[in-house]
């Protein structure tokens, strides 16, 4: 299995990647991880991109999830399915809003709550975003994937996968 899960904050990428993983052991990255050098300053997009070669090359069987169409589009052909998570801004904000504490992300929980207003107003504008992370940028690079792909519009549909 070698599965890339694209979509908005608040999709279910990371709740997708731990159902498949039950299914079927496989390594897991959070683009999150290679996507910034502490913080919120992005690294280079090369040494992203490196990170992730690297990454790869030392799994198997593994499962990459994130919004940074950027990062994604160069590890593209290393996958053998494309699954764009794609249930709406509601839902997408619904689900931050009742995300539990990500102690990979944030030092505690209080830090992570003070970030929810941020974060929901960025995950608001998926639709309207031009930039890596909004719907027109997932939408291409979902339609130019040649490979095997599915859309995923709700997430009761997740359960399929």
């Amino acid at each position: 299995m070698r599965v890339i899960l694209l979509g908005n904050a608040g999709a279910g990428k990371s709740t997708l990647a731990r159902k498949l993983i039950a299914k079927q052991p496989a390594a897991r990255l959070s683009l999150d991880q290679v996507a910034f050098q502490g913080g919120i300053e992005r690294r280079a997009l090369q040494e992203s991109f490196e990170e992730v070669k690297r990454w790869i090359a030392d799994n198997e069987n593994w499962v990459i999830e994130g919004c940074y169409a950027d990062i994604i589009e160069p590890v593209l052909p290393f996958c053998e399915e494309l699954i764009f998570l794609n249930p709406g801004v509601e839902t997408c904000i619904a689900h931050c809003l009742s995300r539990p504490w990500e102690p990979e992300k944030f030092s505690s929980r209080q830090a992570q709550d003070e970030n929810l207003d941020n974060l929901i107003r960025w995950v608001g504008a998926y639709e309207t975003r031009a930039d890596e992370y909004g719907l027109r940028r997932h939408r291409a690079l979902y339609a130019s994937f040649r490979g095997k792909k599915r859309e995923l519009t709700h997430p009761g549909d997740y359960a399929s996968v």
